[in-house]
């Protein structure tokens, strides 16, 4: 099962997926895919890490997150935004090979883990758009992303203001 939970900046997105992980299981699976860039990032990671109690078993991971032991567990993914970015730098911002990437481990997560997964992503194209091309690259490679994980994902619920809107 996929649940993809999408929304803008501080619309409540990761609260939202620990508040259902926490209703699906007793001992959910936080997986973080930030990579720690300066010093308001890492506090922005360490009120995260905070807002989770001791019951959640957590993971960091920028890429290959199909790796992690996650089968039979409530996983949230958190987040899509994050992941694309650590697969933008690595692909040397190829979009194609970005999307690849993703998506290959989309799937391997869905054949080979028997996980029920709360996949948390920014929502697209509802604010200012990039000044750069780059930033234009990026965007588009979100907006695709998040519609294939769309796609593939059972519930998909938008954040609006931190209410959830159930869309799919």
């Amino acid at each position: 099962m996929i649940y993809l939970v999408t929304g803008g900046a501080r619309s409540g997105k990761s609260r939202y997926a620990q508040q259902l992980a926490l209703s699906l299981a007793s001992n959910p699976v936080y997986v973080a895919t930030a990579k720690v860039w300066d010093g308001d990032f890492e506090q922005r990671i360490r009120r995260h890490q905070q807002d989770r109690g001791p019951e959640w078993t957590s993971f960091e991971e920028q890429l290959q997150v199909s790796k992690l032991p996650l089968d039979s567990r409530v996983a949230v993914i958190d987040c899509v935004t994050l992941w694309l970015t650590n697969f933008f730098v690595q692909h040397k911002q190829d979009v194609d090979a970005c999307l690849q990437g993703l998506q290959q481990e989309i799937q391997l997560l869905m054949q080979k883990q028997d996980a029920t997964l709360i996949i948390v992503t920014n929502e697209i194209g509802m604010g200012v758009h990039a000044e750069t091309a780059i930033g234009r690259q990026f965007t588009d490679l979100q907006g695709w992303a998040n519609q294939y994980i769309a796609q593939e994902a059972q519930k998909v619920v938008l954040m609006v203001s931190g209410i959830p809107v159930p869309i799919k």
